[in-house]
């Protein structure tokens, strides 16, 4: 599952690696958006302790639907 996690404040992108591998987006409102694939809910709970050991408040969590899968190169297309 994709989750996206808010935090108040902005991070660095060197933080990335300490994050698993999540993508690192900073807001303009102020804001950092942490989005990425997590596992389980036991990762998802590590995730959350390292987002507390920063001090940074926590803004919200929220798992995000999958898009449709796309395909490419389908010859019968438009027929």
């Amino acid at each position: 599952m994709i989750y996206q996690i808010r935090i108040k404040g902005h991070l660095d992108s060197q933080w990335t690696d300490w994050f698993d591998g999540l993508t690192i987006t900073l807001e303009d409102n102020g804001d950092t958006l942490l989005t990425g694939p997590v596992i389980d809910q036991a990762a998802l709970h590590g995730l959350l302790k390292k987002v507390r050991d920063l001090g940074m408040p926590l803004v919200s969590v929220s798992p995000v639907e999958p898009g449709p899968p796309t395909t490419l190169g389908t010859s019968q297309a438009d027929a």
